[in-house]
């Protein structure tokens, strides 16, 4: 996330970095040590969906990644020397051996350090064969176990036509129990072509070494931990990193964590990259980089982006690593075929349309003017503002109307004003109209949007109370003079404003796009609610393009209700569930709205795409391009309202969108549905719930109240104006107080 000087900002390399990244890298030819694009090594397979070094996960990289992708083998040995793929040593964390063998669970030194559990070394080939590999990241879907996908030899593997790296670890545990997997090596590499051959342990990378001389065969060092210590040497691999020569004497290339090159700090920021890739190129060696994986914590400098982090390490202007070693080879596949070397400074507003939810929310708190700032830069075409109003009868952009939401106002000294208004919410909240703006601006602060906490993913954590509320008139003069297409101001809860408070939110926003000028400019104005007689009332004032937002999932809608929501809208927006619903994150196919809408003239624009990949469903491998790209070109949406704009743009600047049925396979859209049907139906996820269609009466609302401003007696020196204070009378949200106990119980909670 690149930060601004005045925010604190990052270092002054890594925005010159960006901006590289952002269009003045020319260079015509990749920065690895041969020229060629970086190498794909897929690790065990598609891991990061099936288990590692499955059945399913090796097959599947020929679905969804570039054909020279090179499959990846942890080779294990069996009692009876037969080379096994499978990512660990120990059979139970990545297979149901325990199950069949319950008493088989036993104790070695593995490089010193004693270690329990199931071993290969214990069993034969065909004593293994009944035993199943199962998925050993918990975090991911086990739901693919039962498909029983038997342990996995290297020559079974091989029966793949691509390209196979062998990665040998613990040759010495292996030669205390009597096998040689030098002498495995040595075997296979006779009936089978093996590309690449690695080993974090210096003896057995540079005693085999003279085998392969003059052979294909690529030797790679594998550099593990900096602080762990080499078997065979007694050393460090930090130590070790500083003799690449020597390195260079037995080995083609090396392979580290992708931590050596781009260090994070302590809280999870980018570093000042290394100069181990130009270092290790100029000794002659290639380099490939460890640990990508879509679902695993990187640096917040990629705001939750897995591409964006691969394109650092091959497409940064500086260097290219040699190859990448992913358990989502999809993603460094549309890195390198689709996302390199683009014009980043090319800027087109057709579809689909980028329209940023709250700014650019997933990098600063909603709506600030950091926030707006970063959707700006980032490429969106429509910048937005939810309209809520101040004490003292200022429209101010904000997320929520509750101001404990997105502000710090539960720290602040209104803190005490919590009321419950069940016209808004049944829930306690301190609300807009509570506070005057001076007393937001002076008191409160923004708080970042945290929709995934839950899962301890959090945005930012450095700016997380970063930028400045914005007035709707400030946000309009802002967006004027911009690389736009338009701004849209959404409109919520103007029923209860016109008659609890007086205001009538319809006349300020026209009256505050008046005087901004906007009669003036090409920008298009754009009005979202979910309340079908506030669009209709903008209708018949304006001329602005009315969004009705849809705002539960629907899976379909009868044909009155679309020919209603015609005669006062030019767009929905609608929840992604209503494009692929999912079940257990599991999508079970389209719904077919989005062609209904727009074979009635309505535009469809969905909501709210994130880059954390816990939301997203599993068929869209943990990668917020993949899903981006099936709504866009699966779904054929007309825009998509993101909290990373960003994202976005990068994904209409790509290369292959226009390649109609030359798309690679790893840029077509995915199947919905696809995934579910490889299930057993043991494995299957509950059905969805039925869900009545959208009906005309699920449409149609009430006539907007008209407001009846209330006059008071104006503070010293002040002019008169309308009161948002509620009347002391029923309806007033004022007077619904939450007992001081439920006070005192909530604020304990904040």
């Amino acid at each position: 996330m690149g930060r601004s000087s005045s925010g604190g900002g990052i270092s002054s390399f890594f925005v010159a970095c960006l901006l590289l990244q952002l269009g003045l890298t020319t260079a015509q030819k990749w920065l690895t040590l041969s020229g060629n694009a970086p190498a794909i090594i897929a690790k065990g397979g598609f891991s990061g969906l099936f288990a590692d070094s499955s059945d399913n996960a090796y097959k599947s990289v020929s679905l969804f990644s570039s054909s020279d992708t090179t499959l990846w083998c942890d080779v294990r040995l069996t009692k009876d020397g037969v080379g096994i793929c499978l990512p660990d040593i120990i059979l139970n964390n990545c297979t149901d051996i325990q199950y069949y063998y319950p008493q088989g669970q036993k104790s070695y030194m593995v490089n010193g350090v004693p270690t329990s559990g199931w071993f290969s070394v214990d069993y034969n080939k065909n004593e293994l064969a009944q035993v199943i590999v199962t998925q050993a990241i918990y975090s991911r879907t086990n739901a693919f176990d039962n498909g029983a996908s038997p342990i996995l030899s290297v020559d079974d593997v091989k029966t793949n036509p691509r390209a196979l790296w062998l990665n040998i670890q613990h040759d010495i545990f292996y030669r205390q129990h009597n096998l040689s997997m030098r002498n495995y090596v040595l075997s296979v590499s006779k009936r089978v072509i093996v590309n690449y051959l690695s080993s974090p342990e210096l003896a057995f990378l540079s005693g085999i070494a003279p085998r392969f001389r003059n052979t294909k065969t690529k030797l790679i060092f594998r550099f593990l931990g900096k602080d762990t210590t080499e078997p065979s040497t007694n050393q460090t691999y930090d130590l070790l990193l500083s003799n690449l020569t020597f390195i260079k004497t037995f080995a083609s290339g090396i392979l580290v964590p992708k931590n050596y090159i781009w260090p994070t700090t302590p809280d999870n920021y980018l570093q000042h990259y290394t100069s181990i890739v130009t270092d290790a190129q100029k000794a002659g060696l290639e380099v490939y980089a460890a640990d990508f994986a879509n679902d695993h914590i990187f640096s917040y400098n990629y705001s939750y982006d897995p591409l964006a982090e691969c394109l650092s390490f091959i497409d940064n202007g500086f260097f290219s690593v040699d190859g990448v070693v992913t358990d989502f080879p999809v993603t460094p596949s549309m890195a390198i075929g689709c996302f390199s070397q683009l014009n980043k400074s090319s800027t087109d507003h057709g579809n689909p349309l980028i329209i940023s939810h709250n700014g650019a929310s997933g990098d600063y708190a909603d709506c600030t003017d950091l926030a707006y700032k970063k959707a700006v830069d980032d490429g969106a075409d429509v910048i937005d503002c939810p309209v809520q109003v101040t004490r003292d009868g200022i429209l101010i952009c904000m997320s929520s109307i509750d101001l404990i939401e997105d502000t710090t106002v539960t720290k602040s000294p209104f803190s005490s004003q919590i009321s419950v208004v069940p016209q808004i919410k049944k829930s306690a909240g301190i609300f807009t109209f509570n506070l005057t703006l001076d007393e937001i601006q002076k008191n409160l602060k923004p708080t970042i949007s945290q929709p995934e906490s839950l899962y301890s993913l959090v945005r930012n954590p450095r700016y997380k109370n970063s930028g400045s509320f914005m007035r709707l008139s400030d946000f309009l003069m802002f967006a004027k003079g911009k690389p736009l297409s338009g701004v849209l101001i959404s409109v919520e809860n103007a029923a209860f404003m016109a008659e609890q408070l007086g205001f009538s939110v319809v006349d300020s926003v026209i009256s505050a796009v008046n005087d901004a000028g906007y009669n003036k400019t090409a920008l298009e104005v754009m009005i979202q609610s979910t309340d079908s007689s506030v669009l209709v009332k903008f209708k018949q004032l304006t001329k602005y393009k009315l969004v009705y937002k849809i705002n539960q999932p629907i899976r379909a809608a009868v044909a009155s209700s679309v020919e209603d929501i015609k005669t006062f809208a030019n767009a929905v927006a609608l929840d992604k569930q209503s494009i692929y619903p999912a079940t257990r994150l599991f999508t079970t196919g389209e719904t077919g709205l989005v062609s209904m809408f727009q074979d009635a003239g309505i535009d469809v624009y969905v909501y709210v795409f994130q880059n954390e990949f816990v939301s997203q469903p599993w068929d869209f491998f943990s990668d917020a391009t993949v899903e981006i790209n099936a709504h866009v070109l699966g779904a054929g949406v007309n825009g998509i309202i993101t909290d990373f704009p960003g994202t976005a743009r990068r994904y209409k600047r790509n290369s292959c969108r226009n390649l109609g049925n030359s798309m690679p396979n790893y840029m077509q859209a995915v199947q919905p549905g696809g995934l579910i049907s490889l299930l057993t139906s043991d494995s299957l996820p509950p059905a969805l719930a039925p869900i009545p269609p959208l009906d005309v009466s699920d449409v149609v609302e009430p006539p907007l109240p008209s407001a009846m401003p209330k006059a008071v007696a104006p503070a010293s020196g002040a002019t008169v104006s309308p009161s948002l204070k509620p009347s002391s009378g029923q309806r007033s949200p004022a007077s619904i107080l939450v007992p001081l106990m439920m006070i005192c119980g909530f604020l304990l909670l904040v």
